[in-house]
């Protein structure tokens, strides 16, 4: 059974229960971070708690625990759980309050970290995308549970047999429902900038440190639809899958369908990097 934290306290996750005045729970007045961890070692954990913090930040909630103590509160919740390969969701919350739309000045923060058995991609070269308008709000910089966009994209997803939906917004590139994603033509890397309609990703930020490592420049910059469909690869890159390759892109193949030789060398140094960089 698996043991989650709460407040302070570890138990079961069948047993784990908030308020139901959490703001959380009323109003998505949350953020949350997801990490993967193997073998109580975890993958770019400073990153993550970085970008956890900096989520907080931009929504006023005050950082509960300090990095050690989350780094700590990760290791005790991996060797409860058998330090198997796992996925960390981290949920903190405004806490509970009387409902009113206006920030409540005396609340403590709720707390929930759980955790699940992490999945490797079967095969990262057979995944289709489709592509749709970026219809969500104006600040997805921020990670926050208020998700229902995204659920609506994801669910559009599966019903068309994909496996992502890459977004598109005026004309140009902006992410996938819950990726980010890189652009090979002519053999140049290419991503779109950071900014309020793209989340910054820890793992795409790896991404970049590879290529830079391999000597591949990346250009960030405005992505048009017209270099996406005309790639010859397609990456997306996501805290628990890592760095998958797409083949088809609305039905029609992406390059050849078949042959991917930038996205094998990138992975293959990838793995290599990300199994150095695992902290303990």
């Amino acid at each position: 059974m698996s043991i989650c934290f709460l407040n302070n306290e570890y138990v079961l996750l069948s047993e784990a229960k908030v308020s139901v005045l959490d703001r959380g729970f009323i109003f998505g007045d949350a953020v949350y971070e997801v990490l993967p961890g193997f073998g109580g070692k975890f993958f770019a954990l400073a990153q993550h708690l970085e970008r956890l913090n900096d989520n907080l930040n931009k929504v006023s909630i005050d950082p509960p625990y300090s990095s050690k103590e989350w780094e700590e509160l990760l290791a005790t919740l991996s060797e409860k759980n058998g330090n198997s390969d796992l996925s960390f969701y981290i949920q903190v919350t405004r806490g509970v309050a009387e409902r009113n739309h206006f920030f409540p000045m005396d609340c403590e923060p709720t707390v929930f970290v759980m955790c699940t058995n992490l999945k490797s991609s079967s095969n990262p070269l057979i995944k289709s995308c489709i592509t749709r308008s970026d219809n969500r709000w104006g600040r997805c910089d921020i990670k926050t549970t208020s998700l229902l966009p995204n659920l609506m994209l994801k669910n559009e997803a599966l019903l068309s047999d994909a496996f992502e939906v890459i977004l598109l917004k005026n004309g140009m590139l902006t992410e996938g429902a819950s990726s980010n994603v890189f652009v090979v033509s002519k053999g140049r890397v290419k991503t779109p900038e950071v900014s309020n309609f793209i989340l910054p990703g820890v793992t795409r930020d790896f991404v970049l440190q590879v290529l830079n490592e391999l000597g591949i420049t990346c250009e960030r910059r405005t992505v048009i639809t017209a270099e996406l469909f005309d790639a010859c690869e397609i990456w997306l890159t996501s805290s628990t899958n890592d760095l998958i390759g797409i083949n088809l892109l609305n039905g029609k193949p992406v390059g050849n369908g078949q042959e991917y030789p930038m996205l094998e060398r990138v992975s293959s140094a990838f793995t290599e990097a990300k199994m150095r960089s695992l902290t303990s």
